[in-house]
């Protein structure tokens, strides 16, 4: 796989609390600089993201009921409605965890339907078509959660699952710490359960070459992070 393809699976992503104007300009520069699929903001950054980056190649994604997905659904579907008629061309919304932890996976199917149902016909109104990523945070969910969480996004119609926020705290039974980001099995397993013709996001934790190849080997076909240029200058054909 080329430096170039590889590229264009990268969503460049900065969501920290603390972003400002300018380094949002900057992450806009490098991704138009590296051909990158998007830059990944916090809504209030999207009207900025889709300025800079008209008529440019990377698209504008955003997160919605990010980091908890514990908003009601109304709320998400407003916000992503909003957003797509702000610029943005993709939506990484949360699902309702704690739905998927009790194993109601009607009310999570019913959650990202809503989204998906706003953006559509936001995206009509834009004359364009978004889509939609559903984070279901694998690190707060078993292999069957996962599975059925899964299925929930593709049977809504999103355009994609993902991995993780990035933001969650697991920890074990002692109260240690667990790994919250993009996991290889993880990866495995939902594209095992969604198909081949189904979007695949791994994001958290992909800091180097290294890590992005064993995820795209596992059935990744886009990446969120906050290392693309380091990921992109050191990856080797």
């Amino acid at each position: 796989m080329t430096k170039e393809e590889v590229c264009k699976m990268i969503d460049h992503t900065l969501l920290a609390a603390t972003a400002t104007k300018a380094q949002i300009l900057k992450i806009c520069q490098q991704a138009s600089e590296y051909s990158f699929a998007s830059v990944c903001v916090n809504p209030v950054w999207v009207p900025l993201a889709a300025k800079e980056l008209q008529g440019k190649t990377p698209a504008v994604c955003t997160v919605i009921g990010f980091p908890l997905g514990a908003e009601k659904s109304q709320v998400k579907a407003f916000a992503a409605k909003e957003a797509v008629l702000d610029g943005a061309d993709e939506i990484d919304m949360v699902i309702n965890i704690g739905a998927a932890k009790e194993g109601d996976f009607d009310a999570v199917q019913e959650d990202i339907a809503a989204v998906v149902q706003a953006v559509k016909e936001a995206g009509a109104q834009k004359g364009k078509k978004a889509l939609v990523k559903v984070i279901v945070e694998t690190c707060y969910l078993t292999d069957q959660e996962i599975e059925g969480a899964c299925l929930a996004a593709k049977k809504a119609g999103a355009d994609f699952v993902k991995t993780s926020t990035g933001f969650g705290t697991p920890k074990d039974a002692a109260g240690n710490p667990l790994p919250n980001g993009a996991q290889v099995r993880h990866v495995q397993l939902m594209r095992k359960t969604v198909g081949p013709d189904m979007g695949v996001k791994a994001s958290g934790g992909i800091r180097d070459a290294a890590a992005a190849r064993a995820l795209i080997e596992a059935g990744a076909n886009r990446l969120g992070c906050s290392a693309g240029v380091a990921i992109a200058e050191s990856w080797k054909e």
